[in-house]
């Protein structure tokens, strides 16, 4: 019986993850739901999952919680602020961590329950893009085991062997494939990004996410991200990690090898196969996901991206190969912009102007402590910010 804590509870990733878990009552139960300010869902989450303990982000989203936990006949404690959360990340009654919260807010759970040695099932990217090099010395040192929840990154994980260890040379690998969609901009004429709405950027063609992440898919930034995690995780340089648009999003992603072996995992646009995988992690269990039917599918297409449609791409290949706090200003610039766009104070195209305003304006040394990176996400945050402005 695995114990979890599920971080972004009522986010699609905590929803997916809670859908996979009423599904095996005998292999999983709930430690600890968390989320922001949606204080009704996660009431009714824990009503039906009966959590020890769930945290929200303020004092007032705690008391109604704990008003409406009360009026039903809940135990459940409720708690708020990061403190709690990285305690419920951390706690000795958990022994799972799904780290789902988005941006850069899910860096410092995410990071406590990797130090307290947990099973970490990371959907949450900023962490490794903020802190790679202190993420993956805390998983080292405790002994955690870190599973990714990315479709990509679990579709390499799959597609590697079980003893690769981060060490490509060692075990023939040539290259890592990351397949993008290309998102709903891929085939629209340039000139007319510019008058790209909110609405328009988050209707997704093939997964259902959150808003934030539906507009870095639609700027491929979300897949600039994934290259620079793809590098901490895999321990691969930049120049063999590769992008590669494929439009259908039925592989997930590719391994390359020295032999000239291509290993892919396919499967449909649905992110309960790769929490099912990690969940049950080195089994196999039933997600909810149909089987892949390649002959309704009838082809798989691919082409190259086109950085002048996606420069975010091409300024997160530049932060990472910039290293040291450069994919800590991208990620905090980006998280700023689309913040902007989303609420129609910048234009679309506009997003990676700013990024690349904000990396050109600040220095980018490396760090080693989670403190000064954080000074340095609030300053790049308050760089985007007077850009914009």
């Amino acid at each position: 019986m695995q114990t979890i804590t599920i971080l972004g509870a009522t986010g699609s990733i905590g929803a997916s993850t809670l859908d996979v878990v009423a599904r095996h009552p005998d292999r999983f139960r709930v430690y600890a739901l968390t989320a922001h300010s949606q204080v009704r869902k996660l009431a009714e989450q824990c009503l039906r999952f009966t959590p020890q303990v769930a945290v929200v982000g303020s004092a007032e989203a705690a008391k109604e919680l704990e008003s409406l936990l009360q009026q039903a006949g809940s135990r459940t404690e409720v708690l708020h602020g990061e403190q709690a959360l990285c305690a419920v990340a951390s706690a000795r009654d958990c022994d799972t961590v799904m780290a789902a919260i988005v941006g850069a807010a899910g860096l410092a759970p995410s990071l406590a329950a990797a130090r307290a040695g947990k099973r970490v099932l990371l959907a949450n990217k900023e962490a490794l893009v903020m802190s790679g090099q202190l993420f993956m010395d805390a998983v080292e040192q405790s002994g955690a085991i870190l599973l990714p929840i990315d479709s990509e990154h679990n579709a390499i994980f799959q597609c590697l062997p079980h003893t690769y260890g981060r060490r490509p040379d060692g075990h023939g690998v040539s290259k890592i494939l990351l397949t993008a969609s290309g998102g709903p901009f891929r085939t629209r004429p340039l000139d007319t990004l510019a008058s790209v709405t909110p609405e328009e950027a988050v209707a997704h063609p093939n997964w259902v996410m959150g808003r934030k992440i539906s507009v870095d898919s639609a700027t491929m930034m979300n897949k600039g991200l994934e290259v620079i995690e793809a590098h901490w995780l895999f321990g691969a340089p930049a120049d063999r990690i590769e992008v590669v648009i494929h439009p259908q999003s039925v592989i997930h992603s590719m391994v390359s090898y020295d032999d000239g072996s291509v290993l892919a995992q396919l499967g449909n646009p649905d992110m309960r196969t790769p929490i099912a995988h990690a969940l049950a992690f080195p089994e196999r269990i039933e997600s909810g996901v149909g089987p892949l039917d390649l002959a309704r599918i009838g082809r798989l297409d691919f082409e190259a991206p086109d950085m002048a449609r996606f420069p975010c791409l091409r300024l997160a290949y530049d932060a990472l190969l910039a290293g040291g706090t450069a994919p800590a200003i991208l990620n905090a610039a980006n998280e700023i912009a689309v913040e902007a766009f989303l609420e129609r104070r910048l234009a679309f195209h506009s997003i990676p102007a700013v990024i690349e305003g904000v990396l050109q304006k600040l220095p980018a040394p490396d760090v080693g402590s989670i403190d000064a990176l954080l000074e340095q996400d609030r300053t790049a945050r308050r760089v985007a910010l007077s850009l914009i402005s």
